[in-house]
């Protein structure tokens, strides 16, 4: 749960488990043990580095909501706007152009507001 709260923010973290339901609860625990306690923390890549894999990863399965989000956390991971722009553009030739024309969108929601 610590890193969960160190990479998406704490309001975000209260957010999710603020609508955790009965049908939710196990997914819930699900991803903070597997994803945040066992994927985020092991040694061999930077919290920078896997930030640029989620963005790719997330560019290219269309899942534009959580691409809001994983924005903000490349930001509090290390990345500069230049260097998402640029993991974008990457995007962009390897995913597709539509899917890069949808996250530039909401990257420059996101990237405006700081």
């Amino acid at each position: 749960m610590a890193v969960r709260r160190q990479v998406l923010g704490d309001a975000h973290v209260d957010r999710a488990i603020a609508r955790t339901t009965d049908h939710t609860r196990d997914f819930q625990d699900f991803i903070t043990r597997y994803a945040w306690g066992e994927i985020w923390t092991r040694p061999g890549l930077a919290r920078r580095d896997r930030s640029i894999a989620v963005l790719t990863a997330l560019v290219a399965g269309r899942h534009f909501e959580e691409l809001e989000f994983h924005l903000r956390a490349a930001l509090t991971n290390g990345l500069t706007r230049e260097e998402i722009v640029e993991v974008l553009l990457q995007s962009a030739v390897y995913v597709g152009v539509p899917a890069a024309n949808t996250a530039f969108g909401v990257a420059n929601r996101v990237l405006g507001e700081g």
